[in-house]
């Protein structure tokens, strides 16, 4: 509770002019205070504002307008009567597909052969290839 206290009276001061002086100081409790009047018994240190920083506000207002842009453009294209709606990634998703399907093939492939008995170079190259398009699996298949 003090901290918050203390956390809000600095606010309340660095609010105020840069001019008017602020002290801190420790009670024989641990709490910590701020004042704009110095303490008369208790040691205290004077508290060192910094100026406040202002930030033109255009860039936010330019920013602002990119995004609403952004948005109404990407309402138009998931709109249900929009014709290019998920076009692109039905198209991508068939290709993709293609590709997975490939990729099991050739897995099962490769297991059937490893099943089948091998030396053991055979096995390390065949292994490695396993490893390899387990993969190109994963990447284009299951991450995605």
């Amino acid at each position: 509770m003090p901290r918050t206290m203390a956390l809000s009276l600095l606010f309340v001061f660095s609010c105020s002019s840069a001019q008017a002086e602020i002290y801190r100081w420790i009670d024989a409790n641990g709490s910590i205070h701020f004042s704009d009047k110095p303490p008369a018994l208790q040691p205290h240190s004077q508290v060192q504002l910094r100026s406040t920083a202002t930030v033109p506000m255009n860039e936010n207002i330019h920013q602002a307008e990119r995004i609403s842009r952004q948005r109404k453009e990407l309402d138009e294209l998931l709109a249900p009567s929009s014709k290019a709606r998920y076009a692109k990634a039905r198209r991508k998703q068939g290709d993709r597909d293609k590709q997975c399907e490939k990729y099991r093939q050739q897995l099962d492939r490769l297991q059937t052969r490893l099943r089948a008995g091998y030396g053991n170079d055979r096995g390390n190259s065949l292994r490695q290839q396993r490893r390899e398009l387990s993969h190109s699996f994963s990447l284009e298949c299951m991450l995605n």
